[in-house]
């Protein structure tokens, strides 16, 4: 009997630990500062300059962070590298699975990356880095340099639609895989957090990590209220001891 196929869902609390801010928990930014989800909200983007203006400085302040990945993405690219079969679904934009060493592949990024911008007009993309020193230098909105249309960060803001190609390959992960780990999920935004239920009902473990209960609690084979930078990879190397 092979290695299991192992599902790892994360959410904004898989990077918490790295420094960059949760969004809909207890202290997230959402509850802290109401309007800045206008921020990330595609016809507020795209309808006012000022909102345009206010979101590059928030890229700028999260990349001055300088976030690095933390145990909790170390310890899942270390399961992949010992051998068992690892795929990530990600809500989270920050590229630090890839960073911890997962290959690009196997990361599947539901919400986009922010670590490359696009163009709304005609698509071009380009490295975050060189638009945000377009800011530094005095841009506060700066426009593709193709076709002078408006840039956004590569990312699925509210409004927009997900990648359907990459959602669909995340429901054949969550439909194929033996074990799905959600961690630091809310488990509330859909449709990624169907796939949970997708997985569980497909006859998968369905492991939930998060300090808070989600909707799928009651699907759920196992439930740790633990931090996620000690209880991962704590549960990854048993789920490796168990498939060796």
């Amino acid at each position: 009997m092979g290695k299991p196929l192992v599902a790892v869902f994360s959410g904004a609390g898989m990077s918490t630990d790295s420094g960059i801010p949760d969004y809909r928990g207890p202290q997230g930014l959402w509850r802290r500062e109401p309007d800045a989800e206008k921020l990330v909200t595609y016809a507020y983007y795209m309808a006012d300059p000022e909102v345009r203006r206010r979101s590059w400085l928030m890229r700028a302040e999260l990349a001055a962070l300088g976030a690095r990945p933390n145990a909790a993405h170390l310890s899942v690219a270390e399961l992949e590298r010992g051998g068992t079969p690892v795929r990530v679904i990600t809500q989270n934009v920050d590229g630090l699975h890839q960073l911890a060493g997962m290959p690009a592949r196997k990361v599947f990024e539901l919400h986009g990356t922010a670590r490359s911008v696009v163009c709304t007009a005609c698509h071009a993309r380009s490295d975050m880095d060189d638009a945000l020193a377009r800011v530094a230098a005095g841009e506060p909105d700066p426009a593709c340099p193709e076709c002078g249309g408006i840039l956004k960060a590569a990312t699925v803001m509210f409004g927009q639609r997900l990648d359907p190609e990459v959602l669909a390959q995340a429901v054949a992960v969550a439909k194929g895989c033996q074990v799905f780990i959600a961690v630091g999920s809310t488990l509330q935004v859909q449709p990624a957090a169907s796939l949970a239920g997708m997985a569980a009902e497909a006859g998968a473990r369905l492991i939930i990590v998060n300090a808070e209960e989600t909707p799928y609690d009651p699907l759920a084979a196992e439930i740790v209220r633990e931090p996620i930078g000690t209880a991962l990879p704590a549960l990854l190397a048993r789920i490796a001891a168990e498939g060796s």
